[in-house]
């Protein structure tokens, strides 16, 4: 039987795992995170499948991994996988499996590469992303790739619905690749790196909204950092509004000027470049706004949005 060791977490983490089970994988051995208290938890637990499986299951800190080595060598796997893990996992265990370690990454690589790949397709506008399984190596997401399998990005698209489409995705990728590589035969492509991007991690900080962009770039903020994550915002005299979703449609926009108003019993964004988004959700000192509240706590005339903030 075929013996794997897995590092996993998030979503990605709990199918991937599960379909390692359900094609016949043993698994003595599962490497998760600990829940971050301050961290909103949308996904499901790695940790509770591994418990409804009978798996070890530890949590160690990323100084804590090259210390597991011997742990993971008694246990003589066929393979390390990596779903979604956090951590960088050390050359040291990479080397450990008798047929390689691999990762699941939620984008198409060698693009998009790094942290936050989904957010990332989604706040530069793509039409598309997807997962990829490739082999680990000690540079991030440099490895050969074994499959990949894209999905669409559409135009209102938030990233959480993207990731729930990448989820699908990385599971399909790992179903399909599970027998080629038992029997060694999975292909191996090198990446050309050349050809892609490397992204870092993004911080609540980053959803400020700059007036000064046009509309498509606005709302493909509000929509890479909707919630589950921290949303996008502007700061107003008073408060900082939070704008959680918008709607675009390459409408014209009604003032020659970037600005916020209501119109129809709608709530609109004129943008710097001529067009407007329809904000389909907004929250101002904890309080949800519809089109009257707004009116109720900004007045009727709109609020010129000049300052790039």
């Amino acid at each position: 039987m075929t013996r794997a060791v897995v590092f996993a977490y998030n979503e990605v983490g709990v199918r991937c795992l599960a379909t390692l089970l359900a094609h016949g994988v043993e698994v003595p051995l599962v490497v998760t995170h600990e829940d971050d208290p301050d961290e909103e938890i949308f996904f499901s637990s790695v940790r509770r499948l591994a418990q409804l499986e009978e798996i070890e299951c530890v949590t160690p800190q990323a100084a804590e991994l090259p210390a597991m080595a011997q742990r993971i060598a008694e246990l003589e796997p066929d393979f390390l996988f990596s779903f979604y893990y956090r951590y960088m996992i050390p050359p040291s265990l990479l080397a450990l499996p008798k047929s390689g370690a691999l990762n699941m990454h939620g984008s198409l690589l060698p693009r998009y590469r790094g942290r936050a790949p989904v957010n990332w397709a989604v706040l530069h506008g793509e039409r598309e992303t997807g997962a990829s399984l490739h082999y680990m190596v000690e540079k991030p997401d440099a490895g050969d790739l074994v499959d990949q399998m894209p999905v669409p990005i559409l135009p209102n698209d938030t990233a959480g619905q993207v990731f729930d489409k990448v989820v699908v995705a990385a599971e399909l990728v790992l179903a399909r690749s599970i027998e080629p590589l038992k029997a060694g035969t999975a292909p191996r492509r090198p990446l050309d790196l050349a050809t892609g991007s490397y992204f870092g991690g993004r911080r609540p900080e980053d959803g400020r909204i700059d007036w000064r962009q046009d509309a498509w770039s606005v709302h493909n903020l509000i929509r890479a950092v909707a919630p589950p994550w921290p949303g996008a915002f502007t700061d107003l005299p008073g408060g900082r509004l939070r704008i959680l979703g918008s709607h675009f449609r390459n409408e014209p926009a009604r003032h020659d000027r970037p600005c916020l108003y209501v119109e129809n019993d709608t709530i609109r964004a004129d943008c710097a470049d001529g067009r407007r988004l329809r904000l389909l959700q907004l929250e101002w000192q904890g309080r949800t706004l519809d089109a009257a509240a707004f009116r109720d706590c900004f007045g009727s005339h709109p609020i010129d949005m000049g300052d790039p903030g």
